[in-house]
């Protein structure tokens, strides 16, 4: 008599391992920390970079006066000659790029190193977008050392020379 076998059941599947619920929680807290993270750089990128106040030169400046508007920035030039006035309050001067002249009302004292004919960089904003309107000031830049390089302007346009 012949025998017949029976073929062996199928194994089991193999099931994968599943991850531990306080594994799950883990890896969800350190996925939220990453994505807080981001966007507090994100956010923190927005704010600095409207503190970040770049320079323009005279004519860059009064030609795009409208857009400017009164937001403030940063305006490079030289001192013009002949054009500095104490006032109470601070100075009043022109400052030139060879092409443009503006003039310039300074609140403060300006720098020990402020004088004619000596290129700065003023920083604040327009007293008005209307065409005769001064630039108004609160900081005065100079040349000084080593880690300022001012822009390069035409100094004898801005003293007749």
């Amino acid at each position: 008599m012949t025998t017949v076998t029976e073929p062996d059941p199928p194994a089991p599947e193999a099931r994968r391992p599943t991850v531990a619920p306080k594994r799950r929680g883990r890896y969800i807290a350190a996925a939220s920390v990453c994505v807080i993270a981001v966007v507090a750089i994100v956010v923190l990128g927005v704010v600095l970079s409207d503190n970040v106040v770049y320079f323009r030169t005279v004519s860059e400046a009064v030609a795009d006066r409208k857009a400017l508007g009164t937001g403030r920035f940063r305006l490079a030039g030289a001192v013009v000659c002949g054009s500095v006035t104490e006032t109470k309050r601070g100075v009043d001067f022109a400052v030139t790029d060879g092409k443009t002249t503006a003039t310039v009302h300074h609140v403060g004292d300006p720098p020990d190193l402020f004088k004619e004919d000596a290129p700065v960089v003023v920083e604040g904003n327009w007293a008005s977008p209307s065409a005769n309107a001064p630039f108004d000031s609160d900081r005065i830049l100079i040349k000084h050392g080593a880690d300022y390089e001012p822009p390069k302007v035409n100094t004898k346009k801005a003293c007749g020379s």
